[in-house]
């Protein structure tokens, strides 16, 4: 499990292959899902979720200002890499295991 943080406007390209089966929850803030053609999807609020796996989604944004947050379970997954074009966005990579002994 890991924290995806995007900055006001900033977006992150969901690469298929190191996505695949993800579920998130947006734990802080506003996230957009950009569809497959580019046009905008849904906004989810905080304690929503989501499941990536089969909804040709091809992007996560924050349409807002404020920072937004979510957290992302890509089970399986050691390694998830974020292609974001917005300078701002940036995520942190948390092993279950670590957390496991907290």
């Amino acid at each position: 499990m890991w924290t995806l943080t995007l900055r006001g406007g900033a977006r992150v390209v969901v690469v298929v292959a190191e996505w695949r089966d993800a579920f998130g929850v947006v734990t802080r803030g506003r996230v957009q899902l950009e569809l497959r053609d580019g046009e905008p999807g849904p906004v989810l609020g905080r304690g929503a979720g989501f499941w990536l796996r089969g909804t040709g989604v091809r992007a996560l944004r924050n349409p807002g200002r404020r920072t937004a947050r979510a957290r992302i379970v890509t089970p399986g997954a050691r390694t998830v890499t974020c292609q974001s074009v917005h300078p701002y966005a940036s995520y942190r990579m948390m092993e279950e295991r670590h957390e496991q002994q907290e």
